[in-house]
This record gives structure tokens, sequence and C-alpha cells, in this order.
């Protein structure tokens, strides 16, 4: 993509800034309040709909009903940001505001009308969720998913967007490539980042093994790093066996797996080490780029 590309958004987020991409979201709407000609106005609830590319999709319910209450009492101080939409009015910024102000029963909120194209909505959208840390690591994965898609975005176009390093953008990424179940456990927060990437280097049923193990046992990274070691070791005794391979290859093996699994930590990648050979595992020329900069063959 060129950089003639990257900069469409313009009619949007840059509009509003400089050409800098290390934006806050609290700047972004501040700005916008204090814009001439954007004046604060009331809209009946019923004119407004949710962001369709909010990538947050769980919202903490007791929170909440205390947004709710201190509305009650002292109403929406901070106007939501909208954009005229076919439906009426999109909601940009101020989504919990809004559901909010539906349980506390308003018919009305006060907001700021902005002309956004769909694309800075989106980066707005997830922007705002992002730096607030709002959205679980699945919904992370999903939303940066979505911007490469729809976009058109290189993982480094979207890092610098994002303000995050390259290395974690490709991280949360590897994670949409889990089993669905184990993608639950990350979205309800049952495991953790570091849980999932030693369960990344398992085939899934291995995975789901061990991930449900994680849970039940309420198993820290450090243990279920020894458990996958051995579910590995396991496995390729188990081959050896079959193969009729003398004792001391065996042991060798159980040496490879050792470093096979460094190897696994350090590249953020699946490796096989076998007959021989190593075999690391990469997604298009994204991940491959990744990987020949973090073992240093490209700068």
């Amino acid at each position: 993509m060129s950089s003639k590309d990257t900069k469409r958004l313009g009619k949007g987020i840059e509009a509003l800034f400089s050409s800098n991409t290390d934006l806050d979201i609290a700047d972004v709407v501040d700005t916008i309040e204090r814009t001439d000609g954007y004046q604060i106005r009331e809209i009946e609830l019923a004119k407004l709909r949710a962001n369709p590319y909010q990538p947050r999709k769980n919202f903490d319910a007791s929170a909440l009903n205390e947004l709710s209450l201190s509305i009650q009492e002292h109403g929406i101080i901070q106007p939501l940001i909208v954009r005229k939409s076919i439906f009426g009015f999109d909601i940009l910024a101020g989504e919990r505001r809004f559901r909010a102000a539906q349980l506390a029963g308003l018919s009305t909120v006060p907001v700021v009308v902005k002309d956004f194209d769909d694309e800075s909505m989106m980066e707005l959208a997830i922007l705002e969720n992002i730096q607030r840390e709002d959205l679980n690591i699945m919904e992370e994965a999903r939303a940066y998913n979505s911007l490469i898609e729809r976009l058109h975005w290189t993982q480094q176009i979207l890092a610098d967007r994002m303000g995050k390093s390259r290395a974690h953008i490709t991280n949360v990424l590897r994670l949409l490539k889990l089993p669905e179940t184990i993608q639950n456990f990350l979205e309800k927060e049952e495991l953790t980042m570091g849980h999932a990437k030693v369960l990344l280097g398992l085939e899934s049923s291995d995975s789901l093994e061990l991930a449900n193990q994680a849970i039940s046992e309420k198993l820290s990274v450090r243990e279920i790093e020894k458990l996958a070691q051995q579910k590995k070791n396991m496995t390729m005794n188990s081959s050896e066996k079959k193969q009729v391979k003398p004792k001391k290859r065996v042991e060798k093996d159980v040496e490879l797996a050792y470093v096979e699994n460094q190897l696994i930590q350090y590249l953020s990648t699946k490796v096989d080490i076998s007959n021989e050979k190593i075999i690391i595992d990469y997604v298009g020329n994204e991940e491959l780029n990744r990987i020949l900069e973090v073992i240093g063959l490209l700068k």
C-alpha cells in the first residue's frame, strides 16, 4: 500500500490533527468538542445506533448500572460524538454513555455531530477502546484483522497507526489461529496472552486439552510451559518407539524438543525439529519478515 493510500484518513481523524500518528482519543474528543461550527445538540436516543465498526462486544453490566445512576444524578457531562447516517446518527465515541442513558430512562442525550468517513470511523472506534484498554485480547485481535482486511493495511502501518510495536500486532493476530474454544477462553479472560503463546506451539487437540487443564487447575504460564514440553516429549518418544529407534537417539530428541520449545517462544510461531530439519511455520510475507527480523536476517 502506498503512502498516498494511508493518508486517505485525512477526511476524518487527521483532519483534526497534523500528520502525527500518535493520537490520543481524549485529544480527539476534546478537539472535536472545541472545533468551531460543531455545537452540542440534544438528539433523541431512538435516532442513535451503535457504531457498526465497534470492536467491543462485551460491556460490564455493573459498571453500566453505576454510570446510569451517575447520569440520573448529574446528567451526561461529556457529549457523545456522532455522525449523520441513513439510519439517523451513528455513534463514533460514547457507546457506554448511550447504553447507560437508556438504563437511566433518558429520552435525549447531548451530542456533537461530525462528518467522518467509514475508514476514520472504524479507526476511531478501535483507537478509543484500545487506548482506554476496554478491549479483551480477542476483541483486539479481531479489530486489528478487520482493519487489515477492510483498509488493506500492512501490519507495519497498523502498528504505526495504533501506536503499538509490530511484534505486538503480529502476536495478537496469531491468536486467531487458535481453536475457537480457546479463543472463547481468552475472550472471557480465563486464559492470558502468555498461556496462548504456549498453546500456539501445540497441535489443536493438545492445545485444547492443556487449555482446559490450565483453567481447571489455575495453572501459571510457567506451569503449562512445562506440561507442553512434556507433551512434546511424549509424542516424540512414542513416534521413536514405533520406528524402533535406539535409546540414545530418544534421549537426543528430548534435548531437541527443549530447543524446539525455546524457538517457539523466541519466534512466537510453531517450530518443528525432526529428521535433521528445522521447520518454521509462518503465514504470509508479513509474518516471514517478522521472523527474519527476529533472527537478524532482515533489518
